[in-house]
């Protein structure tokens, strides 16, 4: 029997490999601890110290008109969720590039393990991390002062896990195609750093997209993180619009569904020992 044939099972390894991406969240709580403080950091010393009604005594319409809310805390803890989901995702990448230069990379590909597993374990390990660390900063959130709106119901929390997974599942595809192809990690690192940027600021994470210049409106509005953000924001602070819910998630599943076909796709023209 050749073992370097992938097996016929796209599934077959699936479970192990995914397994061995979370032991190196789980099993190491300082790394864990890591990823969760710099968002709570972001929450409760940014989102705190901009107290827009407290320095603009009578401005809860203004808020109300820009923001959608007279809580700007809440507003940027909502956008909390997308930051610790692209930050997190990245990282799926980067474990790529360390398994193709420690040789984990060659071991798997001589195993009966198809590419296709290969992607996506890494994509639903980072997928599982990115969710469970973002229902962390919620609760975190809540606890520091994140008020739902008039219009919450409890269900409206497994609409917003829907839409993480799909942002996580499509940034994640990305960053992992991107690593295909990269044997440094100072490549790739330098890649992270100059997508961070634009993902998070030229989004609707920090500030609504209408206050920003007509030129990063263009940005901001194909970027997936302000479409995820603005679907939470809908299911969680403000009166539901299904008309935009619907849209949010239709981009957000093709954004996800075009980057996982193209790293699975690349993956057999290019993973090879």
């Amino acid at each position: 029997m050749n073992l370097s044939v992938p097996s016929q099972n796209v599934f077959h390894g699936l479970g192990a490999l995914t397994n061995r991406e979370l032991k190196k969240w789980y099993k190491d709580p300082f790394a864990l601890f890591m990823s969760i403080i710099q968002p709570v950091l972001w929450i409760g010393l940014f989102g705190k110290a901009m107290n827009i009604g407290g320095l603009f005594p009578g401005a809860s319409a203004m808020m109300q008109q820009v923001f959608g809310t007279t809580d700007y805390f809440s507003f940027m803890a909502v956008g909390m969720f997308s930051f610790v989901v692209v930050f997190t995702t990245m990282f799926s990448g980067m474990s790529f590039v360390w398994d193709r230069r420690l040789g984990f990379l060659n071991k798997v590909l001589s195993t009966p393990v198809s590419r296709t597993t290969i992607i996506v374990s890494k994509m639903c390990a980072a997928v599982i991390r990115a969710t469970s660390q973002a229902l962390v900063v919620l609760l975190i959130a809540l606890a520091l002062g994140l008020r739902f709106g008039p219009g919450f119901h409890p269900i409206n929390l497994l609409g917003v896990l829907a839409v993480l997974f799909l942002m996580a599942g499509g940034l994640s595809s990305l960053f992992i195609t991107i690593a295909i192809r990269t044997t440094r990690w100072e490549t790739h690192m330098a890649v992270m750093n100059l997508l961070n940027l634009p993902l998070i600021f030229a989004s609707n994470a920090l500030f609504p997209i209408q206050a920003m210049p007509g030129w990063l409106q263009v940005i901001a509005r194909a970027n997936p993180v302000s479409y995820a953000t603005e679907a939470s924001r809908q299911l969680l602070l403000y009166p539901a619009d299904a008309h935009k819910i619907l849209t949010d998630f239709i981009f957000l599943g093709v954004f996800a569904l075009v980057f996982i076909t193209a790293g699975i796709v690349l993956s057999w023209r290019y993973l090879t020992r």
